[in-house]
C-alpha cells in the first residue's frame, strides 16, 4: 500500500511518517555506548575526588552509582514512544514537585531548608531533589512539543518554546538555584536550532535577553550579587576580597594551581584542600580537587570524557530516524555539557563562583541518578531507530 506524505511537512516529519508502519528494531551496536561509557569514567572519577576528604561520602556515592545505574536499567528498557508519550505528564509531576517544595507550610519533616534554600523533599533516609529530574522532563517535552510544530520557524513559535520554558525556570529561580535555572535557556537555543528555528528570531531575543540582563541585578539575592562582585575583584586584581566574599574563589583557583601538571597525590592534595578550609570541597568545587590531586591530566580528563558524552548524544541525535530522537538527544547532550562547563569555568575564575554541580562527578544522590536516568534515555533512543534509518 502506498503511504502518501504531504510535501509541506518538514523533511524529517516526512521520513518519520513514512516509517510509521516499520517494525522499529532493537540495534545494540549503536552510539549511546559512548555516552555510558563516559558517564561510567566520569562517575568512577568523582567518587576517588570525593574521597579525597571524605571517605565516607565517597561509599555513599558508589552506593547511589549501583541505584543509578540500575533506574537506568529500567528506563533503558523503555520504549522511546512511551516517553515521547508521556513527556507532558512527567513535566506537569515534576513542576508541581517543584512548587510542592516553595509551599511555606509543609513541614519541615518533608522539606528542610538547607542554607536558606527549599529545594530537596525528604522521603525517609533519601532526600530527592525535583530540580535535577525536571532538567530530563522538560528536554522530553519539549522534544515532544517541537517535533510536530512547524511554528518553530515563526518568531511566535520561538516566543512560546520560551514561555513554557520560563515556568521550571521561575520555579527553580525561587528555591532559590538561579544556577540550575539558567541552563535551561541556553540548552532550549541549541534545541530550537535543531528543530529548524530561525538564526536571526533567537539573535533578537538573545540581543534582547542581554540588554536587559542588567536590570535583573536589583532583584538577586544578597550572595548572588556577593558572588558577581566577588568576580568583578577578581579581574581587576582587588585582593581585599580574598578573606570575604571573594574566599571560595581564591581558594579554588590556588589550590587548582598547585596540582602543577601531574597532581600532588592523594595524601598531600587531601592535607592541601583541609588546611585551606575549601567550601563545598565534594560538591561545588569537586573539580578543584580533581585539579589539586591530578593536575592538569585530570582536569583534561574530565573534559574529555564530558566531551565524549556530549558527542555520543549528538551522534545518537543524527542516527535517531525521528525528529522526538533527534531533539531530545541534542538536548540531552547540550544541558549535560553546558553544565560540566559551567562548573569547570567557575573553578578557575572565568565565571561567578555558584552553586552549579560537575554532572556525574560531585557529590549528591539525586543528581547521580537522575543523570544515569537520562543517559538510558539516549540507549532507548538509539537502540530503538525505525528501519532504514540504520545509518
Amino acid at each position: 500500500m502506498t503511504v502518501l506524505v504531504s510535501n509541506s511537512l518538514p523533511r524529517s516529519l516526512r521520513r518519520e511518517r513514512a516509517s510509521a508502519t516499520r517494525t522499529p528494531a532493537r540495534i545494540w551496536a549503536n552510539w549511546a555506548w559512548l555516552p555510558v561509557a563516559a558517564a561510567l569514567g566520569l562517575s568512577l572519577l568523582g567518587i576517588a575526588a570525593i574521597g579525597t576528604t571524605e571517605a565516607g561520602l565517597a561509599r555513599r556515592q558508589l552506593g547511589y552509582l549501583i541505584v543509578g545505574m540500575v533506574m537506568a536499567t529500567a528506563v533503558g528498557a523503555q520504549h522511546w514512544k512511551d516517553l515521547r508519550r508521556w513527556a507532558w505528564v512527567l513535566l506537569a509531576v515534576n513542576a508541581a514537585a517543584l512548587l510542592f517544595v516553595l509551599l511555606p507550610w509543609v513541614p519541615e519533616s518533608l522539606v528542610r531548608p538547607r542554607n536558606g534554600a527549599r529545594r530537596w523533599i525528604n522521603v525517609g533516609s533519601v532526600d530527592m531533589q525535583p530540580s535535577e529530574l525536571v532538567k530530563l522532563t522538560w528536554v522530553l517535552a519539549m522534544a515532544a512539543w517541537m517535533q510536530a510544530a512547524p511554528s518553530v520557524r515563526r518568531l511566535s513559535g520561538v516566543a512560546a518554546a520560551i514561555a513554557v520554558t520560563l515556568v521550571p525556570v521561575g520555579l527553580i529561580a525561587m528555591q532559590p538555584d538561579l544556577d540550575s535555572a539558567l541552563l535551561f535557556l541556553p540548552c532550549l537555543g541549541v534545541m530550537l536550532v535543531a528543530a529548524g528555528a530561525r538564526i536571526k528570531h533567537l539573535a533578537i531575543i538573545a540581543a534582547l535577553g542581554l540588554a536587559l540582563a542588567p536590570l535583573s541585578y536589583p532583584f538577586l539575592k544578597p550572595h548572588q550579587r556577593d558572588r558577581i562582585q566577588a568576580m568583578v575583584a577578581q579581574v581587576t586584581g582587588d585582593t581585599r576580597v580574598n578573606d570575604g566574599i571573594g574566599f571560595q574563589g581564591s581558594r579554588a583557583i590556588t589550590l587548582a594551581a598547585s596540582g602543577g601538571v601531574v597532581g600532588l597525590g592523594r595524601e598531600e592534595a587531601s592535607t592541601l584542600i583541609r588546611f585551606n578550609r575549601l567550601p563545598e570541597e565534594h560538591n561545588d568545587m569537586i573539580f578543584v580537587v580533581i585539579a589539586c590531586r591530578w593536575g592538569l591530566l585530570g582536569g583534561l580528563a574530565v573534559w574529555v570524557l564530558g566531551a565524549a558524552y556530549a558527542f555520543g548524544a549528538y551522534m545518537v541525535a543524527s542516527r535517531a530516524g525521528t525528529a522526538f530522537g533527534r531533539l531530545a538527544a541534542v538536548g540531552i547532550g547540550s544541558m549535560v555539557f553546558l553544565q560540566l562547563s559551567v562548573n569547570t569555568a567557575m573553578t578557575i575564575g572565568l565565571l561567578p563562583v555558584s552553586g552549579m554541580t560537575l554532572p556525574f562527578v560531585s557529590y549528591g544522590g539525586s543528581s547521580l541518578v537522575c543523570l544515569w536516568m537520562t543517559t538510558a534515555v539516549l540507549f532507548s533512543i538509539a537502540s530503538r531507530r525505525p528501519r532504514g534509518f540504520d545509518l
